[in-house]
């Protein structure tokens, strides 16, 4: 028996067939050999356009060591230290020229200098860094030293400029001096990533403070 085309089996059918079918996920995939990389996965910084790359284990590994990847490719470690004797006084911090309460500082291979950043509602905006503020900031911390060119980066959050700022971190208003850390580079770029979508005003507004203490509560339990 033929279905006919007011059986309501015929109809539904023609129903399910009209749906436009979902389309299907799209798996990230690393940006050197196309494998694919789950949602949290390793980078490698490419020097020559200065951006980040998804990679997957195999490639990460293959450009860990010292000049693998040559003036090309290089692996962004997973250490994150904390600097809990390295402080910064007001008049340091005002000699790096930071307009926000947060920066992150790394040395740039191809210019051979330290390069200085903060976040903002254009993202990552560089300051121009003058070398002997560096050089008083750095001073003989042996863990500032050792931060690998590219790819790590000193993190430095002024406390003193968030009175009044209130937020959800252990830092309150009443809080003074800096928090200090050695992080992969690629943080830094999430929580500029992060706080781009949320800045509000000139210091950033309630959401991007709640973000930035959520990101520091991170930052804190991962270091060592």
């Amino acid at each position: 028996m033929s279905i006919g085309a007011n059986d309501p089996l015929a109809v539904l059918q023609r129903i399910r067939e009209s749906r436009p079918r979902p389309a299907p996920e799209v798996e990230e995939a690393c940006e050197l050999c196309s494998e694919p990389i789950a949602p949290v996965h390793n980078h490698l910084v490419d020097l020559r356009s200065r951006t980040l790359l998804c990679a997957c284990r195999g490639c990460y590994l293959l450009f860990e060591s010292d000049g693998a990847g040559g003036d090309h490719y290089r692996s962004v470690p997973d250490r994150y230290l904390s600097l809990a004797g390295h402080e910064l006084t007001p008049a340091q911090w005002d000699r790096l020229q930071i307009p926000v309460s947060v920066a992150f500082f790394f040395l740039n291979s191809s210019l051979q200098r330290v390069a200085a950043f903060y976040p903002g509602p254009a993202g990552a905006t560089e300051s121009e860094l003058p070398l002997d503020a560096w050089d008083e900031v750095v001073g003989d911390d042996p863990l500032l030293a050792s931060m690998q060119p590219d790819v790590e980066a000193f993190l430095v959050r002024s406390l003193s400029n968030r009175r009044g700022q209130g937020g959800n971190g252990s830092a309150g208003p009443e809080s003074e001096g800096t928090e200090c850390y050695v992080v992969p580079i690629d943080a830094c770029y999430e929580l500029v990533g992060h706080l781009r979508l949320l800045w509000r005003g000139f210091d950033g507004g309630t959401e991007a403070n709640k973000k930035l203490d959520e990101f520091f509560d991170d930052v804190r339990a991962r270091a060592k």
